[in-house]
């Protein structure tokens, strides 16, 4: 290996199952104006990189073809704020399954004080998630009611906590009662098993949601407008219980609800610029005052990254799989 190579992981044939993920040399990125090169200690595993790994969902126009939308680790060619030997948590378009990578230095935000390395890599991508869509599309506020759906996974974990550092009232849905559990311990004031409870019947006793973090769709949409009280916000990030679903137009017409839904990696570099900003005012103090911490599931090396592939889609996780570069 030259000493311009890095390791990094592709999939043997261009996309395919976790087993065909191997490690590979390939030349380190350089940093183009605005950029800064990291040397990454840890890296993310999220769903959308098992999306791509099956040859969908493409990183957008400029990011590296290598799947990874998180990091964190040294800089080691500065831009922007950051200097050489700054540590940082990123969010990328993709790449960070790799020893070095690029990125935007806007989308570079500082180790909250008290987190590790390890910790630090498991923000981005759900904290950008939960506050564009709770807080910017949902708008969630103090003293409302948030429900969310998929409470163990990792954006599941960070938005019970980022609902209740707001201040709101969280309910949390889970399929399996030890999930249901582990939703409650994780700060969630009501959890749901989702398996053996009609969501929308304990969120009406409640007395119903104002949010709804829906990543599950399919027939969930129905019971989600049934929770919602008059004025309600659901907010879709994914649909994995299924694309399509029926909208009762009378129904949302009384309920005055609006239904919407972001990504997060095909946005503008300005928007991103943006959101971590606001990411970094808003959050970063919750982080530091101990009100939010990252709870990793499991952490694999780089080169088994096909392992920790496996080990999401198995879905028993409760927080992040994490690789360590």
């Amino acid at each position: 290996m030259s000493q311009t190579d890095m390791t990094a992981i592709a999939v043997e044939g261009g996309k395919g199952s976790a087993a065909d993920m191997k490690a590979v040399q390939l030349p380190r990125p350089v940093p183009g104006p605005g950029q800064i090169l990291i040397k990454v200690a840890h890296a993310g595993v999220n769903r959308p990189d098992l999306i791509q790994r099956m040859g969908f969902y493409p990183p957008p126009p400029g990011s590296p073809d290598t799947m990874g939308l998180e990091v964190s680790g040294e800089v080691v060619t500065g831009a922007g704020r950051w200097k050489a030997g700054d540590q940082v948590t990123a969010l990328l378009g993709g790449g960070g399954y790799a020893e070095y990578a690029v990125v935007d230095a806007r989308h570079a935000l500082p180790i909250p004080k008290g987190l590790s390395l390890l910790e630090a890599a498991a923000l981005p991508e759900t904290v950008f998630t939960v506050f564009a869509n709770v807080f910017e599309h949902g708008g969630l506020k103090a003293g409302e009611t948030l429900m969310v759906h998929g409470a163990t996974s990792g954006i599941g974990v960070m938005a019970i906590q980022m609902g209740k550092a707001a201040g709101a009232k969280v309910i949390a849905t889970a399929r399996g009662a030890d999930k249901a559990a582990t939703a409650k311990a994780l700060g969630a004031d009501v959890a749901v098993d989702a398996t053996t409870e009609d969501f929308a019947e304990v969120a009406k006793r409640e007395g119903g949601c104002d949010v709804i973090l829906d990543m599950v769709g399919g027939d969930y949409f129905a019971k989600d407008l049934d929770a919602l009280k008059t004025g309600g916000r659901i907010v879709f990030i994914a649909s994995q219980g299924g694309g399509e679903v029926t909208l009762p137009i009378g129904r949302m017409m009384m309920k005055r609800a609006v239904i919407t839904g972001s990504t997060l990696r095909p946005r503008a570099p300005d928007e991103k610029a943006r959101l971590a900003a606001a990411v970094e005012a808003t959050v970063w103090p919750w982080i530091e005052a101990g009100k939010i911490r990252p709870r990793i599931d499991a952490t694999f090396p780089l080169a088994q990254a096909g392992k920790a592939h496996a080990h999401l889609e198995d879905g028993a996780h409760v927080g992040k799989v994490m690789l360590t570069a």
